[in-house]
């Protein structure tokens, strides 16, 4: 029997699975904070403290080729290309050698940060969701499951707007590899199948304006295009 709300319910927030028709079911957005050292050093606060999370809603996720809009109330939409984990399974204080065994797979996103509220909520010691979790914020491309490309310890990292790089890493810069992410945000909450993890950004996040063609790559993962559209009336 369905069942009988008293609103429609919202849809399924949903991301491609590589070479199929299959779809991964979104749960939770949770990203990782401070994770790349010299992204640290950029923005000017002290490297030596841990990384930390915070959330996304699911229905925030754009598909590969979209559109985002430029979103209200800002003046300095930056990027911040990210490598994605895909959960399958999850728990409570997962060992980190038993941290593989929940992936289901990893896509590159986009972490889009309205920067000037984010430092504006920072200053004043509020939470940052109004500049971190807004709609169309987390763009993410086809994910490419374990099952076919292992998991990836070191692997470029890029993001090029209208065609120049501004952002070139290598995931193994984090500070914190995926085991350790997973196996210390499931001592905070219970991850569970449908949860993915935005796991921090290399150096050389900078302001976006409508018009911008964003095209993002992890080697041997995917890639990812999105397109900052005009904002929305």
């Amino acid at each position: 029997m369905s069942a009988d709300y008293v609103v429609p319910a919202p849809p399924q927030a949903a991301i491609a699975v590589a070479g199929s028709s299959k779809l991964f079911p979104v749960r939770r957005i949770w990203c990782v904070g401070r994770n790349y050292v010299e992204h640290i050093r950029e923005m000017g606060q002290d490297e030596r403290l841990p990384p930390f999370y915070f959330a996304k809603f699911p229905d925030q996720v754009v598909g590969d080729g979209g559109t985002v809009p430029y979103p209200s109330l800002t003046k300095d939409l930056h990027q911040e290309v990210e490598l994605v984990v895909c959960l399958k399974s999850g728990g409570r204080n997962i060992p980190v050698e038993k941290a593989n065994d929940c992936i289901f797979g990893y896509a590159v996103g986009i972490d889009l940060t309205r920067r000037d509220l984010q430092i504006a909520s920072r200053k004043l010691e509020r939470p940052w969701e109004i500049g971190k979790n807004f709609d169309h914020s987390a763009p993410c491309g086809p994910i490419k499951p374990a099952s076919e490309i292992g998991h990836p310890k070191e692997a470029r990292i890029t993001l090029s707007c209208n065609g120049k790089v501004r952002q070139d890493g290598n995931i193994n810069q984090m500070i914190w590899n995926v085991p350790e992410i997973i196996a210390d945000l499931s001592k905070m909450v219970e991850l569970t199948a449908g949860d993915i993890i935005m796991t921090g950004t290399p150096a050389g996040v900078a302001a976006l304006s409508p018009g911008d063609k964003l095209e993002c790559s992890v080697e041997g993962v995917g890639s990812l295009t999105v397109t900052i559209g005009q904002p929305l009336k």
